[in-house]
């Protein structure tokens, strides 16, 4: 009976770092396809959303199963309703990456109103932010998650420093603004899949520990 839940928990854990990968890859080509307008990769993204809602309900079905079958206590049980958690959280960083992409289909052709900086340097810590999040859910490395945790602060001040700069573009030119707000946009979905790493952080210390720290 152990061997068979250590053998399905390690295959829900496999599935929730497949769904990980797939949403990475969707923020990333999210955000490729703003620097280079490209509508085609922006409609793959939103496509992809599917896919990644797919993975959500079949895990969470799976984590379901495990507990009602196997019926774990104590440590096992929280690392089953973290996975569960963390699938919620992937989902919805799915959602985040096919909103920039409706971003870059609304900007479509125009000339962008000035010089991609902030959104990819945003992109590249969110996104590496999620890759070790996971690495510390696969290692049960609590020191790694609260480092990682504690980073949101440098994701909320270029989403700062995005609004700041485009408001002022807004006041000088109006027919900036719709782009701007476009831009608006985007930075604030990269700032919430921030928040949710952070979560994800939470969760693996709770995982390991049984105690729920905010960050």
């Amino acid at each position: 009976m152990r061997k068979n839940f250590n053998e399905e928990l390690k295959k829900l854990k496999n599935e929730m770092l497949k769904m990980s990968s797939i949403v990475e890859e969707s923020i990333y080509d999210s955000v490729e396809a703003l620097k280079n307008q490209d509508l085609n990769l922006a409609e793959k993204v939103r496509e992809k959303d599917d896919r990644i809602d797919e993975f959500e309900k079949k895990l969470e079905e799976k984590c379901i199963q495990l507990i009602a079958l196997q019926q774990p206590v104590a440590r096992d049980l929280r690392t089953i309703i973290v996975i569960s958690k963390v699938v919620t959280d992937l989902e919805r960083i799915g959602d985040h990456a096919s909103n920039i992409a409706l971003m870059v289909e609304n900007i479509g052709q125009k000339k962008l109103i000035k010089p991609l900086i902030d959104v990819p340097r945003m992109t590249e810590i969110v996104n590496r932010r999620l890759r070790d999040s996971l690495k510390a859910f696969v290692e049960v490395d609590v020191d790694l998650a609260q480092k990682i945790a504690l980073e949101d602060d440098e994701v909320d001040k270029l989403d700062e420093q995005i609004l700041r700069e485009l408001l002022t573009f807004m006041m000088e030119d109006p027919s900036t603004i719709g782009q701007a707000m476009y831009l608006i946009f985007i930075s604030r979905f990269l700032e919430r899949i921030g928040d949710h790493t952070t979560n994800i952080c939470e969760r693996i210390i709770y995982m390991d520990t049984g105690q729920r720290d905010e960050y």
